[in-house]
Order: C-alpha cells, then sequence, then structure tokens
C-alpha cells in the first residue's frame, strides 16, 4: 500500500500554553516561554533559564484513577494524546481500536523518576521501592500509560533517538500509516525537566552560558549564540490515511509527504566537521516527496543557539536552496520553545499549522545573522505557504528532514 499521510489532529502541552489553539496564538505574537527556572533551584548553576510548561493541569485530561499511577511526563504525553485525537474527531472503540496506536520520541525519558528509584533501591534496598515506580523508569512508560487510558491497542513504541526522537517517530509513524500497518497513528515527541537532566546538560557545558561566557539566553542562527536554554513540553500529531480523513469529513491540516534520514562521524556529544549529513537527510526528504529545493516555501529549522550546529544547519540550508533568487523563509523556534531535545513534536504542529493558516511564527533572539538566510524575526509572516521542511539534528551527527505539504497543493 502506498497511502496518503494527513495531519488531523494537535495535542500540545508546551511553555507558551497547552492545546493547539493557545500555542499557536503565543507563538505568532512573537512570545517567549523562556523565564527564570522556577520548577527547582538553579542556584548552584550557571545557567538559571529554562523553557518551562505553563498552565497545564493534568486532571483535566487524564482520569485521576490513572493518574495516580503515572510520572509527570505520563501524564504529559497522555494529555496531549487525548487533545491530539480530540482536535481530529476520533473516539476510540472496539471497531477501531486495534488500529490505533503511539509512536512516542523522548530522548531522557522520566529522569525524576529514575532518580528516585535508583536513590531508594541503592540507600534502602529493593524492599522499600515503590511499586508504582517500577513500571514508569522504563522508555516506554508514557507511551503505555497512554495507551491505558485512552484506550486503544494497535501499535505502541517508543523511540530514544536524543535530538531528534520526535522526527524520528514523526518519520517512523507516517510510514506505518502509508504501507497499512495502522489506520491511526499518535506521533511526536515529549521530555519534562528535572534536577538530573538539567544539572548533566550544565555539567556537560551544553546549554547558555557556554564556557566562552555572554549572557544567558536563546539565540538561534546569532553571531552571540552562546548555547541553548534548556525546555520541555510535548507535540503529537494525529496521522492517518488521507483518503479516511476526507471520508469523514475531518480537518486535514498537512500531508507528510516525505522524510530523509542520515548521519556524519562525529564525536558522541559532538558534531562534524561539515553539512554534508545533513544536507543530504534534507534532500532524501525532498526526494522522497517528489519536491525540488525551489518548491519549499518555508523551513522549520532546528537551530537552538548552539555555536556548532547552528552554523551548520545555516551552511546546509545554503547549500540546498542557494543564495540567489527564491529561497525559502526560515524560522527557528527554540528561540521561544528552549531545548528540549524533542521540541521536533511541537515544531512539526507549528509547521502543519503554519501550511494551514497562511503564517510563519517569528525567530526570537536572532539579531546578528550567522548567514543570510530569509530568517523571520520581528513578526509573523503571512503567504502561501505550499511546502514546508522541517529539520532536526543530534549530537554525534544525526540528521532527520521531513517534507510537510498542504492539502490543496498535493490533491
Amino acid at each position: 500500500m502506498d497511502r496518503r499521510v494527513a495531519i488531523t489532529g494537535i495535542g500540545i502541552v508546551s511553555p507558551l500554553g497547552s492545546g493547539r489553539e493557545a500555542f499557536g496564538k503565543a507563538l505568532l505574537a512573537g512570545q517567549s516561554g523562556i523565564a527564570p527556572l522556577a520548577a527547582f533551584s538553579a542556584e548552584a548553576f550557571p545557567c538559571r533559564l529554562a523553557a518551562e510548561i505553563r498552565d497545564f493541569q493534568a486532571r483535566d485530561f487524564v482520569s485521576i484513577k490513572n493518574l495516580r499511577r503515572m510520572d509527570r511526563l505520563s501524564a504529559v504525553t497522555t494529555a496531549a494524546a487525548r487533545m491530539a485525537l480530540d482536535d481530529a474527531g476520533l473516539a476510540i472503540t472496539p471497531a477501531n481500536r486495534d488500529r490505533t496506536g503511539m509512536i512516542l520520541g523522548t530522548a531522557w525519558g522520566g529522569t525524576d523518576v529514575t532518580v528516585s528509584f535508583a536513590r531508594v533501591l541503592v540507600t534502602e534496598g529493593p524492599g522499600s521501592v515503590n511499586p508504582i515506580l517500577v513500571p514508569n523508569v522504563v522508555m516506554n512508560a508514557p507511551a503505555g500509560h497512554a495507551s491505558i487510558e485512552l484506550g486503544f491497542r494497535g501499535i505502541n513504541t517508543t523511540v530514544n533517538h536524543y535530538s531528534v526522537s520526535a522526527e524520528s517517530a514523526l518519520a517512523y509513524g507516517a510510514r506505518e500509516i502509508r504501507r497499512g500497518a495502522a489506520d491511526v497513528l499518535l506521533a511526536g515527541g515529549a521530555d519534562v525537566l528535572a534536577p538530573f537532566y538539567f544539572e548533566s546538560l550544565t555539567r556537560f557545558k551544553a546549554l547558555s552560558p557556554l564556557q566562552g561566557g555572554g549572557s544567558e539566553g536563546a539565540r538561534p542562527f546569532d553571531l552571540r549564540r552562546n548555547g541553548p536554554v534548556a525546555g520541555e513540553g510535548c507535540g503529537i500529531l494525529c496521522l492517518e490515511p488521507l483518503e479516511a480523513a476526507r471520508e469523514r469529513g475531518a480537518t486535514v491540516y498537512a500531508e507528510i509527504t516525505g522524510s530523509g534520514m542520515a548521519s556524519s562521524p562525529a564525536p558522541m556529544t559532538g558534531w562534524p566537521d561539515g553539512p554534508r549529513g545533513f544536507i543530504l537527510a534534507a534532500r532524501r526528504a525532498l526526494k522522497a516527496a517528489g519536491c525540488t529545493p525551489e518548491e519549499v516555501d518555508i523551513v522549520f529549522a532546528a537551530a537552538s543557539g548552539g555555536l556548532q550546529p547552528d552554523l551548520l544547519e545555516a551552511e546546509g540550508l545554503e547549500r540546498i536552496f542557494g543564495t540567489d533568487g527564491k529561497r525559502p523563509l526560515v524560522t527557528a523556534l527554540k528561540g521561544a520553545l528552549g531545548e528540549n531535545f524533542t521540541s521536533g513534536g511541537m515544531r512539526a504542529a507549528a509547521l502543519a499549522l503554519a501550511l494551514r493558516d497562511g503564517v510563519v511564527p517569528p525567530t526570537l533572539g536572532l539579531e546578528e545573522p550567522v548567514r543570510p538566510l530569509s530568517v523571520v524575526v520581528g513578526q509573523s509572516v503571512r503567504g502561501a505557504f505550499r511546502r514546508g521542511l522541517l529539520n532536526g539534528i543530534s549530537h554525534g551527527g544525526t540528521y532527520v528532514s521531513l517534507l510537510f505539504s498542504s492539502v490543496e497543493e498535493e490533491s
């Protein structure tokens, strides 16, 4: 089978608010989710900022019975999954539950639960461990909890691919819909802030301000960039065959028409010397969609303010799209959302909204561009956008790109 893959639902729990409408409105208004870290003390660290989830109550989306057994990451994921199904106008029934599933990307998993489990295990012994913690330390806990709460029984798996976990999950999900292995898939990514996660990034000197100094902040593609700001959040898309979506009269935001993956030799926590792998992934996505670089209207970049990856991506975009003539508009949303390593789910939702509504949100924190890209800054830009590229870049030289198309363009 070779079915077209439609995005019919969006579920968001983010630093800019929960739900598609709140998230989209804040993005287009140029609001930032970055503020002083409030969930726990950062006094011992040089990094004091974070993009934390706001205006979210898990009990609004999850039954109290199941919520008691969930860690925070599972609650956030389950809530976003419910939002995506509701937005798609889908209810899980005995008729569809075996063909409905989830493919979730997570980079860190529930580190808060894992640390608590390990501390009690080591200091007090196995008999003192709270049994509720045990199932929550595995990476597939959020997807598992979502299936229990929502009642679907189809594909249920988790992709742990570090900074491209969400993009990989979306590519995987689109492929499964396309080949007929499922009729509905909830795909995207989720990670939440926790002290271990934050301290690990700080000790690896992975957050702004890096060892080079400068003021803390997220500055994608900026000459003054000095590292990303840590974030958290969850973005889930509801994927289904376009024909089925049209038959039931569903709203279709966009289609996933192509994906590409590649890698380049690099240190495990470092970056390759050049953009070859990134270019290869992007070109594979374009080829899979039957699209030329000239036909791409917008790019939702992976740039977060990192010294090497932002330059790598900028150079790659220049080589793919050129420096003269028609070039796509570029936006980098991690200036508002921070770097939670699975922000690809939230950024994919933003790209789908941009294609449907014809509005691209601005890049925050950019004043002095590292390369002469057509980056959207200051205010949102309106236009007739037909195709958009979503980029994911990870330490170690791993890349994933997806090509989204407007429904009208592909009809």
